[in-house]
């Protein structure tokens, strides 16, 4: 049997694949410190996807544990996390990154950002989404203050680490290596680096 190949996310880029339905999505946390921001589509229909306001209420909880399903915007189940070698701290609350983001930032040129990326990543599949939904944020530590405040915090996980997902439709994902490089999202060095996945068939 062939082993699938592991595919890049370029630093500061996105990357989008199709998936079949039961088959694995297993993401690489390569180098330690990496926000993978995270989108699925339904194959048939890319005005159904993955919503984080949707699974916040399927899960009674604004993180995943292992075992639960990530729903749709029709509370339809679409990924299911199998494995999760993390200490389970992945952020559903943020929006992904985009232009506006960054000039409030004080970025005066454009700065990539995952938005773009998004679109990029579907239009090498030759899709397009009419918007932007908020994405899964993989590895970003974002606390919930006593208070209610947030803050902006590196990633817990380590080299090597990585999500198992199960597809339980067929579907479209799509990731981006977040270029945050304003606040310590993806570390303290603010250094986006490149994150990898695999796509897998059970036997």
């Amino acid at each position: 049997m062939t082993t699938p190949a592991i595919v890049t996310i370029p630093p500061r880029q996105g990357k989008a694949a199709f998936v079949g339905k039961g088959q694995l999505i297993k993401v690489i946390q390569t180098h330690g410190q990496q926000v993978v921001d995270t989108w699925a589509f339904n194959r048939a229909d890319l005005t159904e996807f993955m919503s984080m306001e949707h699974c916040r209420t399927s899960w009674g909880g604004i993180m995943a544990k292992t075992g639960a399903s990530m729903v749709t915007n029709h509370r339809r189940p679409i990924l299911t996390l199998l494995e999760d070698t993390t200490t389970g701290i992945h952020d559903t609350l943020l929006a992904a990154c985009d232009r506006y983001r960054y000039e409030l930032l004080g970025c005066a040129d454009y700065h990539d950002n995952c938005t773009d990326n998004l679109a990029a990543a579907l239009a090498e599949l030759g899709l397009s989404s009419a918007k932007t939904p908020s994405p899964w944020n993989l590895f970003m530590n974002i606390p919930v203050q006593s208070g209610g405040a947030l803050t902006f915090e590196s990633p817990v996980s380590q080299a090597g680490d990585h999500l198992l997902l199960r597809a339980e439709m067929d579907c479209v994902v799509a990731f981006s290596a977040c270029p945050q490089d304003l606040v310590p999202i993806n570390g303290l060095n603010c250094d986006p680096t490149e994150t990898h996945f695999q796509i897998l068939t059970p036997q």
